[in-house]
């Protein structure tokens, strides 16, 4: 079987409409040299030499969709604060249409990395969860948004922006278009009837456990597709690959073999590749290894990062 290229849907792309909606982040990188250990600790001493800034989480998954040529609409909750509007300029630069509702009690989620000698030595979190009220409105923007799009991304990361998940889920099916979900937590029941529901490796097992061996992982995803009333689920396994069950069939694609220099947002360009792929009229399989091409490359970039279309036909 000849494998699909991401060129063949390049024209298709073009014209494709995705809605995001979930948690956003601000990712900050402070890069410096190690030369030292501190005094008043056991710890190294960084002198930041350079930094960078990165729109993070729904923010990453709307501005992957934009790099691979699609039209991207991204809806949350930030801060009004400096990275607030800093991570609203960003994505303005990235030309991804974002409808950002300002809640002056929420400081914006920052993710602060500090990097030494090309690695990272520390990760500090800023985060607060938004206000109902704030949800209520962005619920309401939702049904507005959802009418020019093709199809929608819900991004989860358990920061408390998708807490109307299940409503959003049930208006998306409604209007006929696929929604696709990237889970986070132990309570699924919340994603019922999405269209594809897309935990990595670790998420999966924290929800239904361990498994021994191929059959008994398949027999677990396949239970919770029905239960849940999946159109797929699709588990992505790190150096394994990924895993798509649906129906009564399981597809595995292995993963594609290069060096692995930062996993973070990896999941963020699959589900971004995934969604584009679909609402340009790609089968669920050839948007599935087209996403697997993807993640190779992009665990091959520093920190929260992009694919380009060249980078998927190479």
């Amino acid at each position: 079987m000849t494998a699909a290229r991401f060129s063949s849907f390049r024209d298709a792309i073009g014209g494709a409409r995705v809605l995001v909606v979930g948690d956003v982040m601000l990712d900050r990188y402070w890069f410096g040299d190690v030369e030292r250990i501190s005094p008043e600790a056991p710890v190294p001493v960084v002198k930041i030499a350079r930094s960078e800034e990165r729109p993070g989480g729904a923010a990453n998954v709307a501005r992957n969709a934009v790099a691979l040529g699609a039209q991207a609409m991204l809806l949350s909750v930030i801060g009004d604060d400096e990275p607030g509007t800093t991570l609203q300029r960003l994505l303005e630069g990235e030309h991804v249409k974002a409808s950002l509702l300002r809640d002056p009690s929420l400081p914006t989620t920052v993710k602060l990395r500090v990097i030494g000698r090309q690695q990272q030595l520390l990760r500090i979190d800023f985060e607060t969860t938004p206000s109902h009220e704030v949800l209520s409105a962005k619920l309401a923007d939702f049904e507005r948004l959802l009418r020019d799009a093709d199809l929608v991304i819900l991004s989860d990361y358990g920061k408390g922006g998708l807490a109307h998940i299940a409503t959003m889920i049930e208006r998306t099916r409604a209007a006929g278009k696929p929604v696709l979900v990237d889970p986070k937590g132990e309570d699924y029941s919340r994603y019922r009837g999405a269209t594809v529901l897309t935990p990595n490796r670790s998420e999966f097992r924290q929800v239904v456990g361990s498994w021994r061996d191929e059959s008994e992982l398949t027999a677990k995803a396949q239970a919770m597709r029905r239960d849940l009333d999946l159109g797929a689920l699709l588990v992505t396994r790190s150096e394994e690959g990924m895993s798509l069950y649906t129906g009564d069939t399981a597809l595995t694609i292995p993963a594609h073999s290069r060096e692995v220099y930062d996993v973070s947002g990896a999941g963020d360009t699959v589900i971004a590749t995934l969604g584009v792929l679909l609402a340009a009229g790609a089968s669920l399989p050839d948007a599935v290894r087209i996403a697997n091409r993807a993640a190779s490359v992009v665990v091959g970039k520093l920190g929260t990062a992009v694919v380009r279309p060249h980078e998927l036909d190479a």
